[in-house]
């Protein structure tokens, strides 16, 4: 097995198990669910960054492209109740995950599908068709961080010129 299979495959097994501790540690829930969407983000990243190569290695793309669609399956899984603000750890997930948890579930399962769509794409030889899925992929993955994110605090303003 390819190690960023073997990777991939590790990284489905902890996450897997996020749910089942949220009743007992909500901290190591929200921990790794952040770990999960690390991922997700290095994933794209890598297929970025192979994308914008003048000889792009498809098997860096397959395998990162692979690793999202696993993960992106698991997001609906990864926000149990319990693990939102109220558990006391700093998280970005909004409420409105709970609370509209079927727009969250559609949102979820859309960014699934573009990452199947790219994996499938991926697994072949057309580079133009890759490219193509990534636009989709970015939209599902936005559409669900504008919904379900909060966004990081604005820095500090500038301290005036003396």
């Amino acid at each position: 097995m390819k190690t960023s299979l073997k990777l991939a495959a590790c990284a489905a097994l902890a996450l897997a198990a996020a749910p089942s501790l949220a009743a007992s540690d909500p901290a190591a829930t929200i921990a790794a669910r952040q770990d999960g969407m690390k991922q997700i983000g290095g994933a794209q990243r890598a297929i970025g960054g192979e994308l914008r190569k003048d000889a792009p290695d498809l098997a860096v793309v397959k395998a990162n492209a692979e690793k999202l669609q696993v993960l992106a399956g698991q997001i609906p899984g990864w926000f149990p109740n319990g693990t939102g603000a109220e558990a006391g750890v700093k998280t970005a997930a909004k409420a409105e995950i709970w609370s509209d948890s079927k727009t969250f579930a559609a949102d979820a399962a859309a960014l699934g599908t573009q990452a199947g769509k790219l994996a499938a794409a991926a697994a072949g030889t057309d580079l133009a068709a890759v490219k193509a899925q990534t636009g989709p992929l970015g939209g599902a993955c936005k559409a669900c961080q504008d919904g379900f994110r909060a966004p990081p605090p604005a820095p500090p303003p500038a301290p005036p010129a003396a």
